[in-house]
């Protein structure tokens, strides 16, 4: 749900090379980069060479919370941009119904407005918002919202779905549904600290937005990966996803990269 990180460094293990390379596999250039006073600089510096941390403001343990004030929001605030709204958690609250929370990544809710829930396409009208307890008719990128939504209940939305505008699907930088099952190819670039195979055939996780999924790789060359889903997701072209292979016992990171829409065009 982030667009920056605030990465504090409190030690120089495997671990946190991982979260480096996970950043750098996300593409997230924006945030704060700090660390504890035992930490060695240098070795942190030599930790982040070559990922995007290597850009990130540098802030000591007592600047960390004036540094991440300083940053602003990104994109997603135009007034025609199109609906999508990311769904963290959702719920049943007695005489409500099913609450959905989440964050605004794009556009503006309104309240009573018809939408659909991806990738299901589940529809269901938005009976009311609320920001910060308040009641509110509309909520706008970057909002953190509660939606109430009739038309579908709370085990019908997972972590990870997306909120849309009912005829969207085919605007440009709105979320549309990955069918399981189907390749779908990604424009993709693997991780130099990735030293495992891969090949047809194999195995891995697949995490986009906030969704992870089990897929099967299809086909490897040409900068780019055909995956197959076990279970369906939602794509918007700001997502990037990120393969990983569990087992590896270096780092699980092998790459990312964003999808391919179909009929190849830019994603």
């Amino acid at each position: 749900m982030a667009e920056y990180a605030v990465f504090h460094v409190a030690s120089l293990d495997r671990f946190t090379g991982e979260q480096a390379v996970a950043l750098d596999a996300l593409g997230m250039r924006g945030g704060v980069l700090g660390h504890s006073y035992d930490i060695d600089e240098g070795r942190l510096d030599a930790l982040v060479r070559g990922t995007v941390l290597e850009g990130y403001a540098r802030a000591d343990p007592d600047g960390l919370r004036e540094a991440a004030d300083a940053l602003r929001p990104l994109g997603g605030g135009g007034k025609d941009d199109p609906l999508r709204v990311a769904i963290d958690h959702c719920f049943d609250v007695k005489g409500v119904g099913t609450v959905a929370l989440g964050r605004v990544e794009s556009g503006a809710v309104h309240k009573y407005q018809e939408v659909a829930v991806l990738p299901s396409g589940a529809e269901a009208v938005v009976k009311s918002i609320q920001m910060h307890d308040d009641p509110v008719d509309e909520a706008r990128f970057p909002a953190r919202v509660g939606l109430s939504l009739k038309g579908v209940r709370p085990d019908d939305v997972s972590r990870g779905d997306v909120v849309a505008g009912r005829d969207g699907p085919d605007e440009e930088g709105c979320a549309a549904a990955v069918p399981a099952g189907q390749e779908v190819a990604l424009e993709y670039a693997p991780s130099p600290f990735y030293k495992g195979p891969m090949g047809a055939g194999q195995g891995c996780l697949v995490a986009l937005g906030m969704q992870v999924r089990a897929a099967r790789i299809a086909s490897v060359g040409d900068g780019r990966l055909g995956i197959s889903l076990e279970k369906p997701a939602v794509w918007a072209g700001a997502y990037r996803a990120v393969v990983l292979r569990p087992e590896s016992g270096t780092t699980r990171i092998a790459g990312s990269g964003r999808l391919v829409p179909p009929g190849g065009g830019p994603p």
